[in-house]
């Protein structure tokens, strides 16, 4: 049996309506500047972009009548790319750091976990805060781990927000803080 290759990196295409695609018995058409020309049969507007020749492209489907420009389609992919383009640089991403403790940690290595945190959330990023109990000793002594995430809470309470509240996943106790949004 021969399998066929499929390409996992496949994106999906927008598909834009224009021209003879728009199945719509009226449109309301503007210009290439924005600017109202009215509403008209779908043919009456597809006659005057061929008229220009320019392409009659669907804008708004869910408008009552939808609306439709007289514009060249490369143009009009371009300007979409650009706006698309433009979003993404606008979107900050937010990592998600993690840092492990112990229930039963000494202060200088607390300390030093602490400036990590601090650190991670001036950059803007999320911090998640894992206490593991690795000993079978320490899962009947959990009431440390929680007071060990409450000190971080309380020296980070200036700078962040508690996003997920500590709780129990197996042998380890997870909670996360999220820098506060400056005003």
């Amino acid at each position: 049996m021969i399998r066929k290759k499929t390409n996992r990196n496949f994106i999906k295409k927008e598909f834009i309506k224009a021209n003879r695609n728009i199945h719509f018995p009226e449109v309301r058409v503007l210009t290439e500047r924005g600017e109202m020309v009215g509403v008209m049969p779908t043919r009456d507007a597809l006659d005057k972009a061929m008229q220009e020749d320019k392409d009659l492209v669907l804008v708004t489907e869910g408008a009552n009548p939808p609306i439709v420009k007289i514009i060249d389609l490369a143009k009009y992919k371009y300007q979409l790319q650009q706006k698309k383009a433009e979003s993404r640089k606008k979107s900050k991403k937010q990592d998600i750091k993690e840092i492990r403790f112990t229930p039963f940690i000494g202060d200088a290595d607390f300390e030093t976990r602490l400036k990590k945190i601090n650190k991670f959330l001036e950059k803007g990023d999320k911090v998640r805060i894992t206490v593991e109990f690795k000993r079978g000793r320490q899962m009947s002594k959990k009431e440390f781990g929680y007071d060990t995430i409450e000190k971080v809470f309380a020296a980070t309470a200036e700078i962040a927000d508690i996003e997920i509240q500590p709780k129990m996943m197996g042998p380890r106790l997870l909670a996360q803080i999220t820098p506060k949004k400056k005003k």
